[in-house]
């Protein structure tokens, strides 16, 4: 049975920190890239950052400097460390193991900036 599930999410203030996780089945971690993104209020989602099986990393303008995404091919995780947090870093953040065309989402997980 295949499984994507986030954790790690809350309320922070501006400038603080916080790291997601994301747990997979073995059996697409080990096949596919991974990614986070993000849906905030009346916006569509969007790609926060992506992470091959070979540890290549791709990012969104708006999260370069402050997001880093790591992989954990021995445990089957990928984690999103967020740094600098700003208001507008508020969203609903999920975890895809895959491509467009094949993909696997989790539930998602609520990250909310606010003072």
């Amino acid at each position: 049975q295949v499984h994507v599930v986030e954790s790690g999410g809350g309320l922070v203030a501006p400038g603080e920190s916080l790291r997601l996780s994301c747990a997979a089945s073995k059996s697409i971690f080990s096949l596919y890239p991974m990614g986070w993104y993000r849906q905030a209020p009346g916006k569509q989602r969007e790609l926060v950052a992506t992470i091959t099986t070979g540890g290549n990393t791709n990012y969104a303008n708006s999260v370069k400097g402050r997001f880093t995404i790591s992989r954990d091919n021995a445990k089957n995780t990928v984690d999103l460390q967020m740094n600098s947090l700003k208001p507008e870093d508020t969203a609903v953040y999920y975890c895809r193991a895959g491509y467009d065309f094949r993909a696997y989402w989790g539930q998602g997980i609520q990250v909310t900036v606010s003072a």
